[in-house]
């Protein structure tokens, strides 16, 4: 074990560097361990130099707004309200506000929303070094987003970590009657520098494509052409089980919905889609295999395993496509598809899961397979 101080405290055990600082004896009455230690997560010196000095420097803005609380308290005459009592009035850790935030917001929810909110809270106790919801402090939000920034998120990772670290809060302001505002209500989180937009992959690239789909007719390439005549997500595709699969029915459709291993991105990605094309070819070939599991290949009961399969995916599509094409581009080629036939846009958002906008579309049932099929088959290839 190597200890370096100067001028903060860390150590390396290990591979990994560590930060440990000890509470001052004035405020260990405060807090239930006499010591402060978190893993840095980094191998690097000076990354861990540099991390370990802005939490030093957030715990002495912490203890130092404490101290100022008791000189306050005496100069007003007021009397603070000590030990196990303070701790039961204002004390509320992070844990504690997890757990409400589950029993009040868990009920029907999959194990991903547990897993999620778990790991969200679980960085913010390592970025800031402490449990307390009451030792948040107003700079806080910015550090944390730069602390899941230095671990090399993605931008869209960091507004979900942060965005559920928001709710799980704003629950317990309401539930708790805390005061003060939501620090994470206003934190502005930058896009990613190298962020590009996916553009559509060209008709003539996706027949060409479904067409060798059709030739090496494996598990990969029926995840493929399913995408291509659905513009379903992959997640979506990856997560099917084979009885989402309706091929016995009047009109071949996928249901989407919800699954313990995979969840969805909104209410609208809840939906029904018309099987045409080399959709319906890779969808009569998946029902000609044995097994629970649409592409077993990529889920199981314990995990849709999505990012794996985008590797994959992309790895054969990139010689085949267009610069800059990757599987999700053939979501973003079924709204053009739709757009070349004028489909109109609230059928196309229906056929795609996209959210529509207006106070009118949450009306009704929404348009059946039959309307939606017919606007399929005017570019789907037989």
């Amino acid at each position: 074990m190597v200890w370096v101080r100067s001028p903060v405290y860390f150590y390396k055990r290990g591979e990994t560097f560590y930060f440990s600082r000890a509470v001052p004896s004035d405020l260990q009455h405060r807090f239930d361990k006499r010591k402060v230690e978190v893993s840095l997560r980094t191998k690097s010196e000076p990354r861990a130099r540099k991390s370990a000095a802005a939490l030093s420097d957030r715990l002495e803005r912490y203890w130092d707004s404490l101290r100022m609380e008791m000189i306050y308290s005496r100069e007003l005459g007021l009397s603070v309200i000590e030990e196990a009592t303070a701790r039961q009035a204002s004390k509320l850790t992070f844990d504690e506000m997890l757990e409400l935030y589950h029993r009040l917001k868990g009920v029907g929810k999959t194990k991903l929303f547990f897993e999620g909110s778990e790991r969200s809270i679980r960085y913010l106790k390592d970025c800031l070094g402490h449990n307390s919801v009451d030792g948040l402090m107003p700079g806080d939000a910015g550090l944390f987003r730069d602390y899941l920034l230095e671990r090399g998120m993605l931008a869209s990772s960091v507004k979900r970590v942060i965005a559920s670290v928001r709710a799980i809060l704003n629950l317990v302001i309401k539930e708790r009657g805390l005061s003060g505002p939501n620090i994470f209500n206003q934190v502005f989180i930058p896009e990613d520098p190298d962020k590009r937009s996916r553009p559509p992959i060209p008709l003539g690239e996706i027949q060409r494509i479904q067409n060798e789909c059709r030739s090496a007719d494996d598990e990969p390439r029926w995840l493929i052409a399913l995408i291509s005549d659905t513009g379903v997500r992959l997640s979506e595709a990856c997560g099917l089980l084979c009885a989402d699969i309706k091929l016995s029915d009047a009109i071949s459709h996928l249901v989407i919905r919800e699954h313990p291993w995979r969840r969805l991105k909104t209410s609208s990605s809840n939906r029904q889609i018309p099987l045409v094309g080399a959709a319906l070819w890779a969808a009569e070939r998946i029902m000609e295999q044995p097994g629970q599991f649409a592409f077993p290949k990529y889920c199981s009961p314990n995990e849709c395993k999505a990012n794996s399969a985008s590797a994959a995916l992309n790895k054969w599509l990139k010689p085949r496509v267009s610069e800059s094409c990757v599987i999700h581009s053939f979501r973003h080629s079924l709204r053009d598809r739709l757009r070349a036939v004028e489909c109109p846009p609230d059928i196309a958002d229906a056929i795609g899961g996209w959210t529509t906008v207006g106070v009118g579309q949450g009306y009704g049932k929404g348009y059946g397979l039959a309307v939606k099929r017919k606007w399929l088959r005017q570019f789907a290839s037989p």
